[in-house]
């Protein structure tokens, strides 16, 4: 409901800008992206559910591009990415994970990890985990953008999912899984929740 009505909008903007509506190309242009954007936020959904057909490499190449250009602490950029499309390897962590069987039916997944050597230092090296997040919500963003479907199952700060992780893929102890996120082309659209609440809203103080 919430991208149909957006859309809808998109076609009023254009039908009245074709009916002589005097606004310059460059405002045009804003607002579009305006809506697009607004569009893609508020209609991204989980997607669990996903077909036989495999990514493109540019496609993957597009969703790290995009979680690459997420802001970070003192743009430390505190990541890296591990590309899974082995189908024995998805399997593996299917049935090893608790929260991600769907893996059984994703032709891809990308694991999220903090580089602890590339971190602030101290206390401000959990910092990772705020970097880290932004740049998976920006993968989700773009996997929602190029049609494909994703959902964020988390590993860290389980231990014992963090463990099984690193085992599976080999990874040092320096890096710490945050999540797994599997992608495919959705069997069917998503449908996403309005979650937006006045109640959780504060103005100026508590």
């Amino acid at each position: 409901m919430i991208r149909k009505n957006i859309l809808l909008l998109v076609a009023l903007v254009l039908c009245l800008s074709s009916f002589g509506q005097k606004v310059s190309s460059s405002r045009k242009d804003d607002k579009l992206k305006q809506i697009y954007t607004m569009e893609n936020i508020l209609s991204r959904s989980s997607v669990r559910d996903y077909t036989d057909k495999p990514l493109e490499k540019d496609q993957i190449i597009t969703l790290l591009k995009a979680a690459m250009a997420a802001p970070s602490a003192v743009n430390k950029q505190p990541w890296d990415f591990i590309v899974i499309t082995q189908r024995d390897i998805l399997d593996n962590m299917a049935q090893l994970l608790p929260n991600a069987k769907m893996l059984h039916r994703a032709p891809c997944a990308i694991v999220v990890c903090g580089n602890l050597k590339k971190a602030l230092d101290g206390e401000n090296q959990e910092y990772w985990i705020q970097d880290c997040s932004a740049a998976t919500e920006n993968l989700l963003l773009a996997a929602h953008a190029l049609n494909l479907g994703a959902v964020w199952t988390g590993v860290y700060p389980s231990k014992e999912r963090v463990k099984i992780v690193q085992k599976v893929l080999n990874l040092p102890e320096f890096i710490i899984p945050l999540n797994v996120i599997p992608i495919g082309y959705p069997q069917e659209e998503g449908k996403p929740k309005d979650k937006f609440k006045d109640e959780n809203i504060h103005w100026e103080r508590w």
